[in-house]
């Protein structure tokens, strides 16, 4: 049977724990795995821009041995050239994996159930599961356990990144608490999953719009930007209504003194984040931006059942 990996809970969390160790056993010994994908293709479909998608994607392929290649929207206008099947059984046929980085979750979803070949998901409107898989990652290496840390999410909880972290939060029993103005929480269907998951693997969720509370004791402090591809129009009124949601250093005050901040970029200092934080002895985000390509290494190798 094929696996996708188009939730982060589509890994259990066996197979989560499995990836991160692989990702470290490659980190450490890059060398050693050159050739682990030698005659392996993966094909990278964008209907967003990116950067370190798209680079840590082809970088992993090429340093593996293998080879990828970009479709751009203008290469195959998914969905309005010719069907999002089509494209998918022909994409199978001539290549090995697939990534696809799209507006709409039902778009992967449509990929995946006419894949031949393993198909994951480098974002969608509803989760961003290979970002989180870097984050647990970069928390694991800064941190050396998942299971009990309590991670921290400030500002819009209804975006991809929150939901992939909750439910990521949920199954390997670390406490999630996202803070976030009422009305921007996380969707019912993902903050339902979480919390059943939490319960199963004993780790809490929690919502809440008091941000004092939710980043007091916090071994992790979470941010994103708060205007999303698509949320443009909206830009004024979220600015004014996600400003208590700032990340600065007072408020990381309050946080664990050995807590550390991250952000999955592109950030905007001044909004989400000061800039005395991202750039500060706390902030991880350029080892969490780079262990996208160990993480998604280990992702593609398990995904095609090669072992490292």
């Amino acid at each position: 049977m094929i696996k996708h990996f188009l939730s982060i809970t589509d890994f259990t969390p066996t197979e989560i724990l499995r990836v991160l160790d692989m990702s470290l056993k490659i980190k450490k010994s890059p060398r050693k795995f050159a050739k682990v994908l030698s005659g392996k293709t993966l094909a990278m479909i964008f209907e967003k821009p990116s950067l370190r998608t798209r680079v840590s994607f082809e970088v992993a392929m090429t340093q593996l041995g293998g080879h990828a290649i970009y479709l751009a929207p203008a290469d195959i206008g998914l969905g309005v050239r010719e069907p999002i099947k089509d494209v998918s059984r022909v994409l199978s046929r001539m290549v090995d994996i697939v990534m696809a980085r799209t507006f709409k979750h039902e778009t992967i979803a449509e990929l995946a159930k006419y894949s031949g070949v393993p198909v994951i998901n480098a974002l969608s409107d509803l989760e961003h599961p290979c970002q989180i898989m870097a984050d647990l990652l970069t928390i694991k290496e800064k941190k050396q356990e998942l299971k009990g840390i309590n991670l921290t999410f400030l500002g819009d909880g209804e975006n991809n990144v929150t939901h992939s972290l909750a439910l990521a939060s949920a199954l390997l029993g670390i406490d999630f608490t996202v803070a976030a103005p009422k009305g921007f929480w996380m969707s019912r269907q993902v903050s339902k999953k979480a919390k059943l998951l939490a319960r199963k693997y004993r780790s809490v969720i929690t919502e809440t719009d008091k941000v004092d509370d939710a980043i007091n004791n916090a071994d992790v402090v979470y941010t994103d930007t708060w205007i999303s591809m698509g949320d443009e129009k909206e830009k004024e009124k979220r600015l004014k209504i996600f400003k208590k949601y700032r990340v600065d250093l007072k408020l990381m005050s309050l946080a664990k003194k050995d807590a550390i901040f991250m952000h999955d970029m592109p950030a905007y200092r001044g909004n989400e984040v000061a800039s005395d934080v991202i750039d500060g002895k706390q902030s991880v985000v350029i080892d969490q931006a780079e262990n996208r390509l160990h993480a998604q290494k280990a992702l593609i190798c398990h995904l095609l059942g090669v072992k490292v």
